[in-house]
């Protein structure tokens, strides 16, 4: 059997949505304009990769709640029967360090402000992404998003509803004088824009343009990077121009694990791809899991404690690891962690191996490329920092590193945080099934093990997989419930020790897409997230 096996039409959950189906072309995202963006590029002769950088970009401007110019990004590719991975998460700046943040009055990173802010990966992203593979220049891929940005576009329901909390937030705690240009720009009339009303950012615009038709080269060397160096100096952060100008992304080899007789891949550290992966491969020295049966629900959340106390333990920059992450993979530390999976919750641990706010989108075109794309600014608009006459919001991945000497991610000059933010692909005898991705913090490396399964063991199609009720392990025993979870599967976990929360909404259990490839006919089947204003557009 060479593909996967669902029914098309079974979905066993209240919002029943079925999946959509496409042979030349597929682009799912969690907003329609952005999906339109990447279809339009392969309608003008562009392949996957340049659909993919056409989304991204347009989604800093149709979902800034989430992503940004001035965030993160990663991606998974496949092209050419081979999975490539580029790691485009910036480092801290050169001259930070953890004695300065000291002196400045924090016991802690702070969450905003010119602190936190790292150098941005994703303008580089889709440079590096369209030089390697892509058939369109940056400029006509980034096209779509000028246009959003300058005509302005109608707020879309979900999108709205989180923009709007943002700005609650941050009319709480942003006071300093270098938080205006946020609330300027994402707040004009003194409050965000609300679902069905038009919104434009002409800065934005003007900046998506700079960046297309210099390369990225504005952004990182030119116009763009002096505009961010004085703006950080003024504001009171590290953040130069020099630690932009040295920036290049990383193309990585992507890391996999075997889940049944499948292949699931995830970029390597410094991202949490790899609880995901040790929490399968956990998973998979069990049989005979049932959908929404209490054994399953206690098994996945076992596994994904005990792999993130490892994370919380190891993971950080790759260059700066104390351990290869393939001993957290290997089977004789795997058994060893297996064993502490019993039959009542636990309070996770990290083991000893022995050894020598986000934006997801998938792409795929009627060639066989195929691309998992993701891109953050995090917690939804990022510092809080926006760049003057730019439209950049700059992000605050820097709040992740720890102020603790003897942390595996403590802050150093030049250094990448551990990062939230993670691309999935799936394969089965080297052949590429697809894209899939769920954002949303530490719910990230959670959503991919939920959906991964709800596709492999349960044969649920991409839509229903992604719309199953979720839960999201917090710390210790405590573990969180959407609403629609059922109340027995609840009270039976909590019989069994754990500590069973329900949410009052779904936002923080996060929104994914899927795609996945027939490999002997070539046809695509995808779902796109209910939780969100997804939409999925086919050719």
């Amino acid at each position: 059997m060479s593909k996967l096996a669902f029914d098309p039409l079974y979905h066993p959950y209240p919002s029943f949505r079925t999946p959509v189906y496409a042979k030349k072309g597929m682009v799912a995202t969690s907003q329609p304009l952005a999906a339109q963006a990447g279809l339009d590029m392969l309608k003008q002769g562009g392949n996957a990769i340049d659909a993919a950088i056409a989304a991204a970009a347009a989604l800093t401007v149709v979902e800034p709640c989430s992503n940004g110019i001035g965030g993160d990004a990663f991606a998974l590719i496949w092209t050419g029967g081979k999975l490539h991975g580029l790691n485009a998460s910036g480092p801290a700046p050169s001259a930070i360090t953890i004695d300065k943040v000291k002196q400045a009055g924090y016991g802690a990173m702070p969450k905003y402000g010119p602190l936190s802010v790292t150098v941005p990966g994703a303008p580089a992203a889709w440079r590096e992404l369209s030089k390697r593979f892509g058939r369109l220049s940056l400029a006509e891929t980034l096209a779509p998003a000028v246009r959003y940005a300058e005509e302005g576009f109608a707020v879309t329901s979900t999108i709205g509803y989180h923009w709007s909390k943002a700005c609650e937030t941050y009319n709480k705690l942003l006071k300093d004088a270098c938080f205006r240009h946020w609330f300027t720009t994402f707040a004009p009339n003194g409050r965000p824009p609300a679902p069905g009303e038009l919104w434009s950012s002409p800065d934005h615009a003007r900046t998506l343009r700079l960046i297309g038709e210099t390369g990225a080269a504005a952004f990182y060397e030119g116009e763009l990077a002096e505009r961010i160096s004085d703006f950080m100096a003024e504001a009171g952060g590290f953040l130069a121009y020099e630690d932009l100008a040295r920036f290049q992304p990383e193309w990585v080899e992507p890391i996999s694990a075997p889940y049944r007789d499948y292949s699931v891949w995830e970029i390597p550290p410094n991202g949490q791809g790899l609880i995901a992966l040790q929490a399968l491969r956990l998973l998979d020295g069990f049989s005979g899991f049932q959908p929404g049966a209490i054994d399953t629900y206690h098994k996945q959340i076992e596994a994904i404690k005990l792999a993130f106390a490892d994370a919380r333990r190891y993971i950080t920059d790759s260059r700066q690891m104390t351990l290869d992450a393939a001993l957290l993979l290997s089977e004789s530390y795997i058994a060893e962690r297996r064993l502490l999976m019993g039959e009542s919750a636990a309070l996770p641990e990290a083991g000893q191996p022995k050894g020598s706010g986000t934006v997801y989108l998938a792409v795929a075109d009627g060639e066989g490329n195929m691309v998992s794309f993701i891109q953050s600014n995090y917690m939804q608009f990022g510092s809080g920092l926006v760049v003057p006459g730019t439209g950049i919001a700059l992000q605050n991945r820097g709040s992740d590193f720890s102020l603790e000497e003897d942390d595996a991610n403590r802050l150093e000059p030049g250094k990448r945080t551990y990062h939230t933010i993670i691309p999935g692909f799936l394969t089965r005898n080297g052949q590429a099934i697809g894209p899939f991705g769920v954002m949303g913090g530490l719910m990230q490396p959670q959503g991919h093990v939920q959906a991964i399964m709800n596709t492999i063991d349960f044969g649920l199609h991409p839509q229903a997989a992604l719309d199953a009720p979720r839960w999201q392990w917090t710390n210790d025993r405590t573990v969180l419930v959407e609403p629609g979870f059922p109340a027995a599967a609840a009270q039976a976990l909590a019989r069994k020790g754990h500590d069973i929360r329900y949410a009052l909404e779904s936002g923080s259990f996060g929104r994914g897409q899927i795609i996945w490839r027939d490999p002997d006919t070539g046809v695509l089947c995808g779902g796109t997230d209910s939780r969100t204003d997804g939409s999925i557009a086919v050719w």
